[in-house]
């Protein structure tokens, strides 16, 4: 798809730095650049995949001297004549020479322009257009690894090999309706289900992991949760190694939730202080006790303090009703205040905030957890729209399953197969619509 206008932007982030990379792509990419860069020759007489030294100037006044990559088209990012200006690191160069290229005539990049020029030039997929952003944004080491396979394309392979198997499922199905005279099967019936059933389990799978990428995308996420004065904002202080909670002897201290960072092997896990929970007629504690909600709603981990003192059970219907609530979250009972009671063993699950004891043990604790977690994701990191696709996808196939089981005829059957790779080819933008690559590049940042 041929893009009329030409795009630039900072492709690097804004800040002071050695070196930024500002990007020029499209149409005019060439007559713009040689109006503004002067080296040894013209750009448009440069060979693709070369760098020239020169200068960067606007009418005579020189801006930068700077280096000019040249992406000719189609061997490029986007696909389009590219050229990549590589300046000093500083955001009042990189404005003013975006500024001259828009003058003779660029336009400003719009988030994730590059990037979707990509895309509809066939540069790359859909499912390859979010690893990219993916590749950006996650945070931890397992997830950047993840995001770098899936945009390889092996993942795109794997479902083109599934859509493939279903298409010629759906085929000889059709094509068996014009032998129905003869009584003619071209597929077994045992391997027509043995192949449905394992396109169900594949996407299966691929649902099964959506919580897994989240963690990936975003690191692990630890709630607190307890009585009042149990110990939860001395616990959150002791984890990530710094005083940020008020802890009082008063009850409620805590109005609002807290939360913040620790790196565990460089593993990013965020944990967050809440409110006491209790009958309260402070309407301001009423007000964090409900904000509790929606941290827990979000945690992978749900830490269960209780104060040991007031015996071993005293929070343990707490407890039962939190893993009951958040069924979803690992939720575990944490004994607080262990070094006052005589010969208890210190450990992840008892401990003493106050005095750091079994602090390290927790924290060892959870970062096992959260790698655990994430286990079997390797090729993909599942996303919102990719996990509703499937579960529309396993939808389709189970209901061709059932027809298959029921006896129904092959076009009926026939008709949910090809649903169903339809469905998963939205997943690779086999079929898209506008409002669809919109959310998609809302996520992007200018510039890519």
């Amino acid at each position: 798809m041929q893009n009329t206008s030409t795009i630039v932007a900072l492709a690097t982030p804004p800040g002071v730095a050695g070196l930024s990379v500002i990007r020029l792509s499209g149409l005019d990419t060439f007559s713009i650049a040689d109006k503004c860069f002067k080296g040894k020759i013209l750009l448009h007489e440069a060979q693709s995949h070369t760098i020239h030294y020169g200068n960067f100037s606007d009418n005579n006044e020189i801006i930068d001297y700077c280096t000019a990559s040249i992406f000719r088209s189609p061997n490029s990012y986007t696909g389009e004549d590219v050229i990549e200006f590589g300046i000093h690191g500083n955001n009042l160069l990189a404005n003013r020479i975006i500024e001259v290229l828009v003058k003779y005539g660029a336009q400003y990049a719009m988030p994730g322009e590059f990037t979707k020029r990509a895309f509809l030039n066939g540069k790359i997929n859909l499912n390859q257009v979010e690893a990219v952003a993916d590749l950006i944004h996650s945070l931890t080491v397992p997830g950047v690894q993840t995001a770098a396979k899936q945009l390889s394309g092996g993942f795109s392979v794997k479902l083109a090999e599934m859509r493939k198997k279903l298409l010629d499922i759906a085929a000889l199905l059709e094509l068996e309706l014009d032998f129905s005279e003869e009584d003619l099967e071209l597929i077994p019936r045992k391997r027509i289900e043995s192949q449905i059933i394992e396109a169900i389990s594949f996407c299966e799978k691929l649902i099964n992991s959506y919580s897994a990428s989240e963690i990936m995308r975003n690191g692990y996420f630890v709630g607190i949760a307890g009585f009042p004065n149990s110990g939860k904002s001395t616990l959150f202080n002791a984890i990530i190694g710094r005083k940020r909670a008020i802890v009082s002897h008063l009850e409620g201290t805590t109005r609002d939730y807290l939360e913040d960072k620790f790196y565990f092997s460089g593993f990013p896990i965020t944990i967050a202080d809440t409110a006491g929970l209790r009958e309260t007629t402070n309407e301001i504690e009423i007000e964090g006790i409900k904000l509790v909600d929606s941290v827990l709603e979000q945690s992978n981990l749900i830490i269960v303090l209780n104060d040991i003192t007031k015996g071993i059970d005293y929070s343990i219907s707490l407890f039962d009703r939190i893993k009951d609530k958040y069924a979803h979250s690992k939720v575990i009972y944490i004994q607080n205040k262990a070094d006052l009671i005589p010969n208890l063993p210190i450990n992840e699950f008892n401990i003493s905030s106050k005095n750091d004891l079994g602090i390290d043990e927790l924290q060892k604790y959870i970062y096992n957890f959260a790698v655990n977690s994430i286990d079997g994701v390797s090729d993909i990191l599942i996303n919102k729209r990719q996990t509703n696709l499937l579960m529309n996808a396993k939808e389709a196939l189970n209901i061709a399953l059932e027809g298959l089981r029921n006896q129904f005829e092959n076009e009926i059957i026939a008709i949910d197969i090809r649903k169903a790779v339809k469905i998963l080819g939205e997943i690779t933008g086999e079929s898209w619509n506008e409002e669809v690559l919109e959310h998609i590049f809302s996520r992007f940042c200018i510039g890519k």
